[in-house]
């Protein structure tokens, strides 16, 4: 089971992919978690989600520790599909809770009364990548499966999941 959750391949990309979402994540959840950069904090969130929102207390704090944990496991690469997975599925919840009745478009004029999911939408797209393709390369996802040989060579020289065609095997 932890082969399958942190095979993944030397693609760059992925790596690009889920160093942005992790540090915009992790940015984002220790304003909730420790009130950082202008955040209210644990409780000060807590209070927003469960009264604001009407989310049940031990989702709130599962929504927060998703995204404050899920993007410190994002920059590092640890388990980056569950990390990625964890993301989507609060990003799903805050379009369909808060941010589905206004729109697709942020509000980049002040003339909504709310912001769209616009941002929403491209997290979950980037998460859903991470979530089927891995973390990539520079992870600790990679290093693992190397480490467990659940790696092929051949995946280390291409960068994608496809057998190297070498002249032997022709």
């Amino acid at each position: 089971m932890l082969n399958r959750l942190v095979k993944t391949n030397e693609d760059y990309t992925l790596t690009i992919a889920r160093l942005v979402l992790g540090m915009l994540f992790f940015i984002h959840g220790d304003q909730l978690m420790l009130g950082w950069f202008g955040g209210y904090g644990l409780s000060g969130s807590m209070k927003f989600f469960t009264q604001g929102l009407g989310i049940p207390a031990p989702f709130a704090f599962l929504a927060i520790c998703a995204q404050f944990f899920g993007g410190l496991m994002l920059i590092v690469g640890f388990l980056g599909r569950v990390a990625a997975l964890t993301i989507i599925c609060t990003m799903a919840v805050a379009v369909a809770k808060v941010h589905w009745q206004f729109g697709i478009f942020m509000n980049w004029f002040g003339t909504q009364k709310g912001e769209g999911f616009e941002y929403h939408l491209l997290a979950i797209t980037i998460g859903v990548v991470i979530a089927l393709r891995g973390s990539g390369a520079l992870s600790l996802d990679r290093l693992l499966a190397r480490l467990r040989g659940s790696v092929p060579v051949e995946m280390d020289r291409l960068g994608t999941g496809a057998h190297a065609v070498t002249s032997r095997s022709l």
